[in-house]
C-alpha cells in the first residue's frame, strides 16, 4: 500500500526562515493529490522532504507504513518528475528511460519490458533511438514521466512538471498525465502553481500559503465553499470578485451596501450576518454569477445594481466584461455574444445565492 503521511513536519532554513508550518496531511492509497500555491509557499520544499532531498525541521514522514525520516532518496521506492526534465543528453530516449534500472542491475531482458511497456503507454515507441536534442518539449516531458514508470514505484511525485511547456501542450499532457493515473493506479502526488492544473487534474487539492496549508479538499467543495479569502481568490479562473462593504438591516431585512450601491441578502444567509451588522465586511462574488439584467428574466430590483463596462475581452463561447461600479472594479463573464456597449451605464444582476462574506480582519469565509 502506498499512503503517504506527514504528521507535524516543519522546515526552517538559516536565519530562522521557515518555508512550512507543522504540515500534517494524510494521502490515500491510489489517490491523486495536487500541492498548489504561489511561488514561496512551500509546495516544492514539501515535495522534496517526502522524496528525501530535504531533510525536515521535526515531524515525521510515512510512505506506506514505514517512517522514512533516515531513509535516503534512492530507498523510499518512489520517482520524481522534475521542470526540467533533467535528461541525459549523450543518451538516447531508450538509454535514459533504462539508466536507473542499470545502476540497479536488473536483468536486461526485465530493463527491456520495462521499457518497451512504458514507451507504449506514453505513444513514444518511435522515439527510443532519438537523443533528447531531437524531440519537442511535450516529448522530453514524456521521456522523464518513462523513466518514472519503469521503476515502479510506490509513489509518483511531480514537482511542476509542465511549467516549460506552451499552453496547447501543457492541456495535453495534463489529460495524459490524468490517464496515466487512470491506467497505473498508483499514488500520485503533484505540485504546480496553476490553479487550472490542480483543478482539472487532483482527487484532493492543497492549498498552500506562507508554509501553511489553507485548505485541503476536492475541487468542487475548494471552488464552492472556500475556507478563507485567500483560498477563494486563488480558486478559480477569472479570480472572484471582492468588494469592501457594510452589512445594514433595513426594513426587517439584511442588506450589503456599498456605499454606491446595496444589495438584500437572501434569508438563508442572514441569521449568520446578524453580528456584522452596521459592521464592515468583504462579499465575495464569482465572475459567473453576475448577469446583465437584459438576459435575466423577472430579476429582482433589490439585486441590480448599475455598472460601466469598461473593457471587453472575447474569449469565443463567452466574454469577460471588466466593470466599474464608481467604487469598485468587477468581472462579469457572460455568453460571447452578450456584448455591452463600452462605457455606458448597463444593470448587472447579483445571483445572490451563491455570494460569499468575509470577516475584514480575519479573511475567514463567514457564509
Amino acid at each position: 500500500m502506498a499512503q503517504v503521511s506527514l504528521k507535524g513536519v516543519s522546515k526552517a532554513f538559516p536565519g530562522n526562515v521557515w518555508a512550512i508550518r507543522d504540515i500534517n496531511l494524510d494521502i490515500e492509497n491510489k489517490e491523486f493529490v495536487v500541492f498548489v500555491g504561489p511561488s514561496g509557499c512551500g509546495k516544492s520544499t514539501t515535495l522534496r522532504i517526502i522524496a528525501g532531498l530535504e531533510e525536515a525541521t521535526s515531524g515525521d514522514v510515512y510512505i506506506g507504513d514505514q517512517l522514512v525520516n533516515d531513509v535516503p532518496p534512492k530507498d523510499r521506492n518512489i520517482a520524481m518528475v522534475f521542470q526540467s526534465y533533467a535528461l541525459y543528453p549523450h543518451m538516447s530516449v531508450y538509454d535514459n528511460m533504462a539508466f536507473g534500472l542499470k545502476l540497479r542491475k536488473y536483468p536486461k531482458a526485465e530493463i527491456h519490458s520495462r521499457v518497451k511497456d512504458a514507451a507504449t503507454i506514453l505513444g513514444i515507441e518511435n522515439l527510443l533511438n532519438r537523443k533528447p536534442r531531437e524531440l519537442s518539449g511535450g516529448q522530453r516531458q514524456r521521456v522523464a514521466v518513462g523513466r518514472a514508470i519503469v521503476r515502479k514505484p510506490m509513489v509518483f511525485l511531480f514537482d511542476e512538471p509542465l511549467s516549460n511547456l506552451d499552453a496547447k501542450m501543457r492541456v495535453q499532457m495534463r489529460t495524459e498525465i490524468k490517464k496515466l493515473h487512470l491506467r497505473l493506479q498508483t499514488t500520485m502526488i503533484y505540485v504546480t502553481h496553476d490553479q487550472t492544473e490542480a483543478m482539472t487534474m487532483g482527487d484532493r487539492i492543497v492549498v498552500m500559503k506562507d508554509g501553511n496549508i489553507q485548505q485541503i479538499a476536492d475541487p468542487i467543495k475548494l471552488y464552492d465553499n472556500p475556507v478563507n479569502r485567500f483560498v477563494a481568490g486563488f480558486i478559480g479562473s477569472p479570480p472572484m470578485n471582492f468588494v469592501k462593504g457594510m452589512i445594514i438591516k433595513k426594513d426587517g431585512k439584511i442588506y450589503f451596501n456599498e456605499g454606491k450601491f446595496q444589495v438584500k441578502v437572501i434569508d438563508a444567509m442572514s441569521k449568520a450576518l446578524t453580528l456584522y451588522i452596521d459592521k464592515e465586511i468583504m462579499f465575495g462574488i464569482r465572475a459567473e454569477d453576475i448577469y446583465d439584467k437584459l438576459f435575466v428574466s423577472e430579476a429582482p430590483q433589490e439585486n441590480t445594481i448599475k455598472a460601466i463596462c469598461e473593457v471587453i475581452e472575447p474569449m469565443g463561447s463567452e466574454a469577460y466584461l471588466y466593470l466599474n461600479t464608481g467604487k469598485h472594479s468587477l468581472t462579469a463573464r457572460v455568453g460571447g455574444h452578450d456584448k455591452p456597449t463600452i462605457n455606458q451605464d448597463m444593470d448587472l444582476v447579483f445571483d445572490m445565492s451563491k455570494v460569499h462574506f468575509f470577516d475584514k480582519d480575519t479573511d475567514i469565509t463567514i457564509i
